[in-house]
Formats: C-alpha cells, structure tokens, sequence
C-alpha cells in the first residue's frame, strides 16, 4: 500500500493544501533569488527535519556550493539519497555532507580552509524536553545549544557571512522546561553577537512527523506492530517539513540583524491533538482504534495484530504536564512585534540584548558549576532562573 505522507500532513495536520508561507515566498522570490542565487552555503544540523527541509528550501535558489554538516551519519547519507531522488531539486556541483561535530577541531579547520561561506544556518540543537532528565543530561544540552553556538559565533567573526541563521523554538517564549531556558540562552547570546554578524532566529510550532516527534513515532510502531500511546488532551500547533525550511529561509534572508520570525497560526484553527493524528493515520492504513484502559492492554493486544486485523490497539490517557506548556506562544508581552511586512509571519523585533562582557561572565558561571561535583538539577535550574527570570 503506497502512503502519501505530505498529502496525509496536508488533509489530517496542517489543514492546508498550499505552503502556509506560500504568499510570502512569492511576493520575496526575486530578493530571495538575489540573495541565494550563486552563493556559498553552509548547513550545520543538516540531517535532521527542519535543517534538512532547508537544504531543499534554499536549493530551489541555486547556490553554487553547499556543504553539510551534521554528527548524524545515517542522516546525512538518506539526505544525500532524497536530494538525488527528487525530480526537482538541482544539486550543486560543489556539494558535500560530513558526518562531524561542529564544536570540534575538524569542523574549525572546514570553515578556515574550504570557507567562506556567505550563508550560514545551523539547525544542531536538542530539541527534545525529555533529553532533561538530569544534570549529565542537562549539561549536554546547555553545551550544544548554547556554548556550541558561542564558538561557532565567535569563529565566524573572523570572516563573518553574509548571513547567519539559528534556529529557535517556541518554547523559548517563557519558557518552563530547561530545553526552552537553553535555547532562550541560545537566543541571549546570538543577539548580543547581532551587532557585529547579521543574524536572525525562528520560533515556530511542531514540525509534522519530525524526527523523534510523537506522530512520527507512530509510524515507528506500525511498522513493529506496536500499540499507539499519546495523551488525548493536548493540542499543539503543526507545520508541515516544507514549511519549516521555507520559514527559516525567510528569516534566514530577509530578516535584520536581531530579528526573530514565527509563523502568525490561528490559536483555534490551526492546533490539533495528538491523539486526532494517530487515529486519522490508523485510518489512512485501513484500521479502526481499539481504545485500551491501559498501556498494559495495548501492549497485549498488539500481540495477536495480523494481515487480517481491522482494529489497532491504542492507549490515549490525559496528559501530566510537568515540563510541558499547556499552550504554545511565540511571543511575549514584552516583545515588540511587526506583523505587517509578511503575510504568515509575524517579527518581532529590538529585542533586549546582553552586552558580550555579560555573555562572557554568564559563560564563566555556567562553566563553574558544571565543574562542581555535588552539582544537582534544582543547582542548574537555579542558575538558569537567575539570567531567565521568566523561567
């Protein structure tokens, strides 16, 4: 059975059969075309679903070269393998992909001797609330979000590019769980760099069927004849893959220095749950949901699944909510917004910076206390809580 993923996003999560940002692409395709057309470019965090979904964005402008980089090996070699399969996407003669890491000394050495890249975006981040569960966590966490991200700023100050994008994410907006504190950190540290390296940043929603994400899961657990679990109560909001990338090629090329983009979603329309989506998949693949009172249930259930099963077991409970938002934002009351130069996106824009001298001393706090060897949780949240009163 052939299933069209894109067009299953397009009727079952987004709702929208055009590129929510499809106005906007065509009213700034010939600066985009401009800015794009002929350049050097560098992805970092290119394997995954929105750095990926950006690769195909950014390619539909023909840049001359581009390189990727991403520590996800198997990533980046299924990249490679849709790009070439894709009727329309035209690969650069110049187009390479290295599985590396890009805080260490073989990433410095690519950008000092195949560089300069004139559009940088990186998309390397964890991304996931669940990857907190402790200080060891935690500590790799704030190290690929933030202290990552402040050598690769401080590399690309030696030959800055012309534009540099960092991706972000809604739940950098009062944020309540340490992933959305780091990236918040994340966004402190590329704004003091704004005004030395054109920068930019998105925030924006779920990304349909993304690597690692819930609904992609069940995919995962069709194809082992697992049972679905999600929590029926919660509602988020969704973009498709498509949309990830051409959001964060518009804030990537067309915003200001300091400029954060986020996708203007209706709070009604455009929200769906996640047990919506898992039944409307079952759906799709010819079964009815077996609702089950437990997890236990489920997972017995889905013993006895064969080619001729009508039902697929499932176990939607109400969701706990700790380290979660109940709802999604994108911004604050505090941030000034332009909601007027884009059709699907609104900007907000002069957000408050810290100096450097201020990003080097939150920097020396948060190297000392990872060193200590009581270190705790709550002593990290507590720091964190200090630079982030709203966390």
């Amino acid at each position: 059975m052939l299933f069209d993923l894109s067009k299953f996003i397009a009727e079952h999560v987004t709702g929208r059969t055009e590129s929510f940002f499809q106005a906007d692409i065509t009213t700034f395709q010939a600066e985009l075309a401009a800015g794009i057309n002929g350049r050097s470019v560098l992805v970092i965090g290119g394997a995954g679903t929105i750095g990926a979904s950006f690769v195909k964005a950014i390619l539909r402008f023909y840049p001359a070269r581009l390189y990727v980089v991403d520590t996800n090996e198997n990533g980046l070699t299924e990249l490679v393998r849709d790009l070439r399969s894709a009727p329309d996407v035209l690969i650069p003669a110049d187009f390479k992909t290295y599985p590396i890491d890009f805080g260490g000394a073989v990433f410095e050495k690519i950008l000092r001797r195949e560089g300069p890249f004139q559009i940088v975006a990186n998309f390397a981040a964890h991304k996931h609330v669940r990857s907190e569960k402790d200080h060891y966590s935690i500590e790799a966490m704030i190290t690929n979000n933030v202290f990552k991200a402040r050598h690769l700023l401080d590399l690309l100050v030696q030959n800055p590019p012309e534009r540099f994008f960092c991706v972000s994410t809604d739940k950098a907006a009062n944020p309540v769980n340490v992933m959305g504190a780091s990236k918040k950190l994340m966004e402190e540290v590329i704004m003091a760099y704004a005004a030395i390296l054109p920068i930019s940043t998105a925030r924006f929603a779920n990304v349909a069927f993304s690597n690692g994400s819930l609904p992609a899961g069940f995919v995962e657990r069709l194809l082992k004849k697992q049972p679905f679990s999600a929590p029926r109560d919660v509602e988020r909001y969704f973009v498709s893959p498509e949309e990830s990338g051409q959001l964060c090629l518009l804030a990537c090329m067309l915003g200001a220095s300091g400029d954060i983009f986020f996708p203007k979603l209706d709070p009604v329309q455009d929200v769906k749950k996640f047990s919506t989506i898992g039944t409307a998949l079952l759906q799709g693949f010819g079964f009815q949901p077996d609702y089950c009172a437990s997890e236990q249930e489920a997972r017995e259930k889905a013993v006895f699944l064969n080619a001729h099963s009508t039902h697929y077991p499932v176990y939607y409970f109400d969701s706990d909510t700790s380290g979660e938002k109940s709802y999604e934002e994108f911004y604050t009351d505090k941030e000034t917004l332009d909601m007027l130069r884009f059709s699907a996106i609104g900007v907000i824009k002069n957000t408050e910076r810290r100096t450097l001298p201020e990003i080097a001393q939150m920097f020396d706090e948060l190297r000392a206390i990872f060193t200590q060897d009581d270190l705790d949780k709550e002593g990290i949240v507590r720091l964190l809580n200090h630079y982030i009163p709203d966390f």
